[in-house]
């Protein structure tokens, strides 16, 4: 009759770890969901901000034309990228573009003493900024994820019961490019 109540307890235990590690993996896997809506979040009001920035240097510096282009293809090609994989190589190519955008106010003194062009790149100085702490939080987050479907025992069950590795957001091969934020001079 004991031997009976032990093997209950037993799989009472076993049911009831398995219930919090089921939990914890939740918590952990909507962490990571919600880090990456923040990046999203930022990465859109980085494409809002874009067209305005183009406009205004457009009527600088209207015979830079390829410049000008490569920023709008490459936001168009940032907006309709999806997951982490893919965001983040579109988002290298925009802030690549972004980068030669902001030299050209180099090349004419009138565009780099605009006020509307000054405060457009200040707003974007400061959403890159954003979206790097964004960007550590989010990838902090698949840490931890990645470490938990990965510890034992959670490891026996975690991808039976649909839990996959995420990946991080890589900046891939150019990461001192994009690590670097537009240098905005003025």
């Amino acid at each position: 009759m004991s031997s009976g109540w032990i093997i209950i307890g037993i799989l009472v235990i076993l049911v009831l770890f398995a219930f919090a590690a089921y939990n914890r993996l939740v918590t952990l896997n909507q962490r990571v969901g919600q880090a990456f809506a923040d990046i999203d979040v930022q990465l859109k009001q980085r494409h809002d901000l874009i067209p305005n920035l183009v406009e205004t240097v457009k009527g600088y510096a209207a015979h830079e034309r390829g410049t000008l282009d490569e920023v709008v293809k490459a936001r168009n090609a940032a907006i309709s990228a999806q997951g982490p994989g893919q965001v983040a190589a579109a988002e290298n190519q925009l802030t690549g573009a972004l980068g030669r955008l902001i030299a050209l106010s180099e090349a004419y003194p009138d565009l780099k003493a605009n006020a509307n062009f000054q405060q457009l790149a200040s707003e974007l100085a400061d959403l890159e900024n954003k979206i790097a702490a964004s960007r550590r939080f989010f990838n902090n987050a698949v840490q931890e994820y990645n470490t938990g479907i990965q510890q034992m025992p959670t490891a026996l069950f975690a991808g039976m019961l649909g839990f996959t590795r995420k990946d991080f957001f890589d900046l891939g091969a150019s990461r001192t490019e994009v690590e670097t934020a537009p240098q905005v001079k003025f």
